[in-house]
């Protein structure tokens, strides 16, 4: 059944649609292996091989037919597009956003935590004079959250996104915390703000003088 499937005229469509699939699961498990996604690259791999099966065999039984060739070769093309697509939707991991900006950096680095990232800022020397520089690690999908405030406060600054294989410690990955207001605008969480003392702790024990 699925031989006479394949050698008919839909053969060349279907090889092309299975190349497009395995292709795009290969691409996008490559782009997952240098981001160190280590659970989900084995179970892509599984299913990119058993749809490369069905497309690679079935193009070898019509090797005469220059039209199933030319859907293998055009899903092999295909499926490179659409594996950057899909990775890119997937938006998949962490991304570190490095800002050099020579105006509105302690601006741009308040904004930013308003919005609940975390920023390091300091102070660097440029060609043209002194820049600050605001690093901040995000997740992928919230680079372009990122983005509209950097040109919101400086869109001439210098921008360049990284990516890191991994990641360990802090803020980002630390459990959510309640957020506690204080004065001048500034926001702690309730881990940064000190308990009240107990009123046995309010001083140290001295002596009585007799």
């Amino acid at each position: 059944m699925l031989d006479t499937l394949f050698a008919g005229p839909w053969g060349p469509l279907l090889i092309f649609l299975l190349r497009i699939g395995d292709v795009s699961l290969a691409t996008l498990r490559i782009l997952l292996t240098m981001r160190n996604v280590r659970l989900l690259v084995p179970l892509i791999g599984f299913v990119e091989v058993l749809i490369w099966i069905f497309a690679v065999g079935n193009a070898i039984r019509n090797l005469s037919s220059p039209w199933h060739l030319l859907g293998y070769a055009g899903g092999f093309a295909a499926g490179n597009v659409a594996g950057l697509w899909l990775e890119e939707k997937l938006a998949i991991g962490m991304a570190m956003v490095r800002v050099v900006s020579r105006h509105g950096g302690v601006e741009l680095a308040e904004a930013l935590r308003e919005k609940g990232f975390g920023v390091t800022e300091f102070a660097g020397q440029g060609r043209d004079g002194t820049v600050e520089i605001l690093d901040t690690v995000v997740r992928r999908r919230e680079i372009p959250a990122v983005l509209r405030e950097v040109d919101r406060w400086d869109a001439d600054a210098f921008v360049m996104v990284e990516e890191p294989r991994s990641i360990r410690h802090g803020w980002l990955l630390e459990r959510p915390r309640e957020r506690v207001a204080v004065p001048f605008g500034r926001v702690l969480t309730r881990s940064a703000v000190r308990p009240p003392l107990r009123r046995a702790e309010e001083a140290p024990d001295t002596e009585r003088a007799d």
